[in-house]
């Protein structure tokens, strides 16, 4: 008999799930100190949570029994996951389940904006009559601008067309055929920002996403737009977004997200154009009962060995098999997040070669590693060793994995090819010694760099004073440069400079180090 403790509210429906598994006996104990779990969690093989429960790095270690942990919600913070990898349990959540309610919530919103229903409720509680003062807008015939077509934001695409809307996005990591068949057209930033009449959110947050919309984006936006952002907060500068709001430029803006939560004293809840919520995206208790049900059910497949979804660690491996493929592991993954980062339009294909003495291990490890590389920073909330190869099928990737023995100057190599519709682009890593990563090869340029930190890669003419230039330019900004390396195939001609930095460098600093004649293109890659 397998024991599940369930610490946190669960819904009924999913318990009953739970109970009338054969050979698994659940049992809810809510509001349990941490002293009475730690006490008590060794009898159990499977812990499921919501966010109260703290899963500690000293609660896992004395769950000696634990196979698995399950968040009913996707964020993991209150589970302390690398304790969990360590301990070869694995940690799921329902990232999918509150899709169709934050889409719903959206499609709300932009109502919301379109006929001034925040405004016409308060005016009339207040004993006023305003029709007239109440004028809206129609939905019809209006371009629906929506920054990231992941799954939400599919579905708020679907509902949008159903009210004879033109919806159009910017996700430079979805293909134009998927794009197509959901009946969106695919735009750049700048295209979609210019364009749109309503512009909503459905990006993660992330390094790149944060304040995406910002002084210059506002600046392209039709007079008058209407912005809804039920994704997170961050996104929006939300100073920009304040003035904007007083100026004229957007004429009502929807947010259940904010850059600090709750918004304490946040200028704009103070504006009549602003309708708010406490982000309650994925409060209904539909998405409350999905996420418990969907949870008991991951959990049950576990338990009883069958597949494993949505987990957010790394799934178990043989001890004696892991030890070897580990360093692989650790390449492929490096080397994906690398050429991520230097991508500039969308995916469309990528080539997995692995040349030499390494086609004896097991490779769809590796090549997993590889896609959640590669795919992490456009999903850093979502992608895991588990989903990322259904993430890159559902964005139309194609992966083609092939075999080499050919050894040339390494005994073993992995090459990673992309193409995108603009351009096709390389890289190649192997192991110094048994566990040492390196960057050997950029676009068919020999290079030397170790894939960890910051990095900054620069194409250039090899012409003298691209290095000094580079070089000046951190200097003046307090960067210090930890190594260096350069390719080039003749004397004169395009070369690859990379630096591995101590820091990150801003958005200014890179556009310095692009400000010069010799400069073809710069980019901060992190790692």
């Amino acid at each position: 008999m397998m024991k599940i403790l369930i610490s946190d509210n669960l819904s009924e429906e999913a318990v009953e799930i739970l109970k009338e598994e054969k050979n698994i006996n659940p049992e809810v104990k809510t509001n349990l100190s941490q002293e009475e779990l730690l006490a008590c969690i060794k009898d159990y093989q499977a812990l499921i949570v919501r966010s109260r429960t703290k899963v500690t790095k000293e609660l896992i270690i004395a769950g000696k029994n634990l196979k698995v942990i399950g968040r009913a919600g996707v964020g993991v913070d209150n589970i302390d996951v690398e304790a969990a990898t360590k301990q070869g349990i694995i940690v799921m959540n329902t990232p999918d389940a509150n899709t169709i309610s934050t889409a719903e919530l959206t499609m709300a919103m932009i109502l919301a904006l379109s006929r001034n229903i925040y405004q016409a409720t308060a005016s009339l509680k207040d004993n006023r009559w305003s029709k007239d003062k109440l004028t809206g807008v129609e939905l019809y015939d209006k371009v629906l601008g929506i920054m990231g077509l992941g799954r939400i934001g599919c579905q708020v695409a679907k509902r949008a067309l159903s009210f004879g809307m033109h919806p159009v996005a910017y996700d430079p990591f979805i293909s134009t055929e998927q794009a197509r068949k959901l009946k969106v057209k695919l735009l750049g930033l700048k295209e979609v920002l210019q364009q749109a009449d309503y512009i909503s959110i459905h990006a993660p947050l992330s390094d790149e996403t944060y304040h995406m919309l910002g002084e210059k984006e506002f600046k392209l936006m039709k007079d008058g737009v209407r912005v809804i952002n039920c994704a997170r907060g961050g996104i929006i500068d939300e100073v920009t977004l304040y003035k904007a709001i007083t100026q004229g430029k957007v004429a009502g803006c929807a947010l259940d997200v904010f850059e600090k939560e709750p918004p304490d004293k946040n200028p704009l809840l103070g504006l009549e154009q602003v309708i708010v919520t406490p982000h309650i995206g994925a409060v209904t208790r539909e998405a409350k009962a999905n996420v418990a049900i969907q949870i008991a059910g991951q959990v049950l497949e576990v338990l009883k060995g069958g597949i494993v979804r949505n987990a957010v660690n790394f799934p178990r491996i043989e001890p004696e098999i892991l030890e070897e493929i580990k360093p692989y592991i650790n390449l492929a993954e490096r080397l994906g997040k690398f050429q991520s980062q230097l991508l500039t339009d969308c995916l469309q294909t990528v080539k997995i070669t692995y040349i030499g003495q390494m086609n004896n291990y097991q490779l769809k490890p590796i090549t997993v590693a590889l896609l959640k590389g590669l795919l992490e920073p456009i999903f850093p909330e979502r992608v895991n060793y588990i989903n990322a190869s259904i993430l890159a099928k559902e964005r139309g990737i194609k992966i083609i994995e092939t075999k080499s023995s050919q050894v040339e100057d390494f005994a073993n190599l992995i090459m990673v090819e992309t193409e995108t519709p603009v351009c096709k682009r390389s890289v190649a890593g192997t192991l110094f010694g048994k566990e040492d990563p390196r960057i050997i090869l950029i676009d068919n340029y020999h290079v030397d760099a170790v894939p960890e930190g910051y990095l900054l890669v620069c194409s250039n003419y090899d012409r003298p004073g691209a290095i000094a230039h580079i070089s000046t330019v951190l200097s003046r900004n307090g960067i210090n440069i930890a190594g260096m390396t350069v390719g080039r195939k003749e004397i004169g001609g395009k070369a690859i400079t990379v630096l591995n930095i101590d820091s990150s460098i801003s958005t200014e600093v890179l556009e310095e180090v692009k400000d010069h004649p010799v400069i073809i293109e710069a980019r901060l890659v992190k790692l």
